[in-house]
């Protein structure tokens, strides 16, 4: 790994990934490599994640493109431009500005997931900020890895551009070397054997965790609606293997049987009577995910909290939509980030306390409210703290390159998205 790690510090000495040309030039390529090769990526995310081929045209090369072309290639020469700050008179007649410089050599470490997005975005950042850059795709969807090997391989600038595949002995490996950044998408565990690595040479890191996404569902909504954007937002994302699907709903104790009824009647319209068949929903990714799933459901103080769903195919490792009412804050499900098809609802008096319940744990990456009254919106901007807020639905912040998208506290440090990521 100190080898490769030379080669790529030797290239960005020299000048080279500095230029505009550079970077658009190795933009162009990744844009290209995207709309070459769109049926290969659907079917790698077929192999490793089953994963139904419209929402990897909507939640991965779309967004790609997206943050490929509109942001990076669109903006870069803007973002590139030193910028004019203003002097003060005890330093009259001078002028100042800031110059944006590229840090060196970047390590991208990414997650199964989303494994072309979350993997290409902090690719994109890197290049356009004129770095070079290796990548470590996650060895548990293993298709995709092989894929983004290959073709960056054929497309990109090998003397700048590298990927690494392989599993906990390689990662270890690249995180022994010097850095000029670190780029971990993941899980808060590793998250921390990241940052402790990172401490041995000051390398500054962007950490893009997970969390616990709450929703909370007030009485004043058209329920229908609402429904449907907290099933997208869950379902929809991967089986809610993703870092902003919701995790659990705060509603009323009043309200929580009409949410209920109409969940259910809505999972009926997206993945029929026998979900399990359905072609519109992603398998969990392994075994291991799935006894871990399946450790949850079996849990004593959430078992026979069951009201929509909780079939399980263990031999096609998929799991119905399941909903579960009134869970017990201190359940395994409640403890941790769930990160599958699990649902769990947790119900207060009045829907203001679902404020207090959230701010009672770690910070999330994100945090969702559906209601039309402009006094709860407003306390609720000002009382939760998330990495994003969206009020209305789910996981649409996402596709917004124009804001930031990160973490705080316990879900991560730094953010992406467009100039934020440069």
């Amino acid at each position: 790994m100190g080898l490769l790690v030379n080669e790529l510090r030797e290239t960005s000495a020299s000048g080279k990934t500095r230029s505009y040309e550079w970077r658009v030039t190795q933009l162009n390529a990744l844009s290209n490599l995207i709309d070459d090769h769109e049926q290969e990526i659907v079917d790698a995310l077929r192999f490793d994640l089953s994963k139904p081929p419209l929402e990897t045209v909507a939640y991965e090369i779309a967004l790609l493109k997206n943050s490929c072309k509109a942001s990076s290639l669109k903006e870069l020469k803007h973002w590139m431009a030193p910028e004019k700050v203003r002097t003060s008179l005890a330093t009259f007649p001078s002028s100042a500005e800031i110059v944006s410089e590229p840090l060196g050599v970047v390590l991208v470490i990414s997650a199964w997931n989303y494994p072309f997005l979350l993997s290409l975005v902090p690719v994109i950042g890197a290049i356009a900020a004129g770095n070079a850059v290796v990548l470590k795709p996650s060895e548990i969807a293993p298709a995709s890895s092989s894929l983004l090997a290959k073709l960056l391989g054929k497309y990109m600038d090998n003397s700048s551009i590298r990927v690494v595949e392989g599993a906990v002995d390689e990662t270890s490996a690249l995180l022994q070397q010097k850095w000029d950044k670190i780029f971990y998408t993941g899980n808060g565990r590793v998250g921390r054997i990241v940052m402790a690595a990172a401490v041995k040479h000051l390398t500054p890191v962007v950490l893009e965790l997970g969390g616990k996404s709450p929703v909370v569902v007030d009485s004043n909504i058209n329920l229908e609606v609402a429904a449907r954007r907290i099933i997208a937002g869950k379902w929809g994302c991967n089986s809610g293997q993703a870092c902003v699907s919701p995790d659990y709903i705060i509603t009323t104790k009043d309200y929580a049987p009409k949410l209920v009824d109409a969940l259910k009647s809505e999972l009926d319209k997206f993945y029929g009577k026998n979900p399990l068949e359905s072609k519109d929903l992603s398998s969990i990714v392994n075994s291991n995910h799935f006894a871990r799933l399946t450790k949850l459901m079996d849990d004593d103080k959430v078992s026979g909290k069951i009201v929509c769903g909780g079939e399980k195919d263990e031999k096609k490792l998929r799991i119905a939509p399941t909903v579960l009412l009134d869970v017990p804050r201190d359940s395994l499900i409640m403890t941790d980030e769930i990160f599958v098809p699990l649902l769990p609802i947790i119900t207060v008096d009045k829907v203001e306390e679902s404020f207090d319940v959230i701010n009672s744990g770690p910070k999330p990456l994100a945090a969702y409210l559906f209601t039309n009254k402009k006094a709860l919106k407003e306390k609720f901007v000002t009382t939760i703290s998330a990495g994003g807020l969206v009020i209305n639905d789910t996981t649409l912040h996402l596709a917004v390159h124009t804001l930031p998208f990160g973490g705080i506290g316990d879900s991560g440090v730094g953010a992406d998205h467009g100039k934020f990521l440069f």
